[in-house]
This record gives C-alpha cells, structure tokens and sequence, in this order.
C-alpha cells in the first residue's frame, strides 16, 4: 500500500496527499515532486472554501496568496491595514465577514465569474505603477511601451 504524504506547503498542517506525488531521494535528502501543482493548490482552495468550520489564519492567507493578492489590496478591500490583514493570519483571529468574503471571493473567482474576476484583477491592480516609456521622434514626444511594476518592486529601485 503506498503512503500518504503530508503536504506542508504554504504552511498548511492538515492536507495530506494519497497520490500525484513522487518521492525521491535528492542530494540533499528526501525530495518531492508534485504533479500538476497548479491543479492541486486550486483543488486545496476550494477544499477550503467549503469546509464548515471557520479558516485557520495559514488557509486564509493560502487562499488569499492562491489569487495572487497582497495583504495591503485586500486590506482595502475589507477597509483594514494590511496590519490587520497580516494579524488574521498570524493569529488565525478573523473575523467572521473576513473568513466568509475570502471563501466567497475564491469560488466566484475561480468559476471564472468575470466580475468577481475583474474586482480580484483590480484588487491586484492596486499596488502597480504604471511607467510609461516616451520617446521623442522628428515628429515630437510618443508613447513607446509601458511597464507595470509593483509598488514595494519601485521603491526598492527608487
């Protein structure tokens, strides 16, 4: 009978793998590979959407990260800090409209329900810059290309 695998990604202590999963031995010790990491994570997601019982701090944050969102856009979304946000998951104290918009948020989401798709997307949105590279010309200045960039990314090179 093969094993079981307990699946520590993201900080998650309670998903266990039956199969999809290979176990090898690398330089280094033990080493896994998953396969289809994508499809797995999604499935995890959604797992946890529906589970009855209230989010940990750790499956509120991997749902989050799985939309690719940071602390701070959610945080605007819910009208918190992204302090908030961050004390959710670290303490696993959240409220109760945080736990059910994030579930609510994941599933329209990943229905592909395309305004929950777009509010997600502008959520993201919210912490780029947008660089416009201008160029001048014979004919006078144009528009060349622009390059998104996230804030934190911009006020490292700043």
């Amino acid at each position: 009978m093969k094993k079981i695998y307990p699946l520590t990604d993201g900080g998650l202590r309670n998903i266990w793998l039956a199969n999809g999963f290979k176990l090898e031995k690398g330089p280094y010790g033990k080493a896994v590979t998953i396969e289809d990491q994508a499809g797995l994570t999604m499935a995890i997601c959604k797992a946890l959407a529906m589970k009855p019982a209230h989010l940990t701090g750790t499956e509120f944050r991997y749902i989050r990260q799985s939309m690719l969102l940071s602390q701070k856009s959610l945080g605007i979304q819910f009208g918190v800090t992204e302090q908030a946000v961050a004390k959710w998951e670290k303490t696993g104290k959240l409220p109760k409209y945080a736990d059910s918009l994030i579930r609510v948020f994941f599933i329209a989401h990943s229905d592909g329900h395309e305004k929950v798709r777009n509010l997600v997307n502008a959520m993201n949105q919210t912490e780029q810059v947008i660089h416009l590279i201008m160029k001048e010309t014979s004919k006078g200045w144009s528009y060349s290309e622009e390059i998104k960039v996230k804030k934190r990314s911009l006020e490292k090179t700043i």
